[in-house]
């Protein structure tokens, strides 16, 4: 059986208001989280992906009522993520009506939560988020434990980030990738922070190693410009679903139209 490849608008969220910017900087006010969410659903996504994107940094948790209201109006799965630290936080999450969460920075900072929280809801729950930023070197000993792609000549690894990509933890993006799926994630959702919010196209080479090597479906994320890049990050990243941002915000290009594209492609989709 051939899988369909999914489509996933994500919506960054502060206090309510989706927000975009470019490389985890200079955000926009693009809209009401809500109100997006439930145009979305109406366009045919085949999931959403909200991230309350400062509330790790602002050590505060994710907006309840928010999350509720959302769950409300959408009627496809719905991923919530930023500012959970506890079993107890992803139970009140789930219970306020989403299908999944994902976590990033409290996941690096004591990854028994993925253990935890794939044990008592189940992996298919449980979503890690990595946001990862190329990291250039002249030879393998400047890059100890990590691992060495070559990319244009040159040899790189990513690097984890936390905190809304304000931290960085020195951590192999590909090796914590692995980490995470041992202790029970069901999926990775793999954002390039080299690509975010500039439109020219997904890290394939990031997608691709990721895809390679983790027996899990990743979501790319990070460069969407237009339909061609998310048929490139499927056909040539071989990721599993691809997640937009600003190509949907701006009525740049509707779902319906990617999809289509895709299909033209020769990719399966739930049309």
């Amino acid at each position: 059986m051939v899988l369909t490849k999914r489509i996933i608008p994500c919506l960054d969220v502060i206090q309510g208001k989706v927000v975009k910017g470019t490389k985890f900087i200079n955000l926009k006010d693009v809209g009401d989280a809500v109100e997006l969410a439930k145009l979305y659903d109406e366009q045919g996504a085949d999931e959403l992906v909200f991230l309350d994107i400062t509330a790790s940094s602002d050590k505060r948790k994710i907006i309840i009522d928010l999350v509720e209201k959302t769950g409300d109006q959408v009627f496809i799965p719905f991923t919530v993520g930023g500012g959970l630290r506890t079993v107890k936080d992803i139970k009140e999450i789930l219970r306020a009506g989403a299908d999944k969460i994902s976590l990033n920075t409290a996941a690096v900072q004591n990854p028994d939560l993925i253990k935890e929280g794939a044990k008592i809801f189940g992996s298919q729950c449980i979503v890690t988020a990595i946001d990862a930023k190329r990291v250039y070197v002249n030879s393998s000993p400047e890059a100890k434990n990590k691992i060495l792609i070559e990319v244009n000549n040159k040899l790189c690894w990513w690097e984890v980030y936390i905190n809304g990509g304000r931290t960085p933890t020195g951590r192999d993006a590909i090796l914590w990738g692995k980490e995470a799926t041992n202790l029970g994630s069901g999926e990775i959702l793999l954002t390039s922070m080299d690509c975010d919010g500039t439109k020219n196209g997904y890290d394939l080479e990031l997608t691709r190693i990721f895809s390679k090597k983790l027996d899990v479906p990743i979501i790319a994320s990070g460069g969407a410009g237009n339909p061609q890049h998310i048929i490139d990050v499927f056909k040539l990243g071989k990721a599993d679903a691809a997640l937009a941002a600003s190509i949907f915000h701006y009525n740049e290009y509707s779902i319906e139209f990617v999809k289509n594209e895709c299909k033209k492609a020769g990719i399966s989709m739930r049309l």
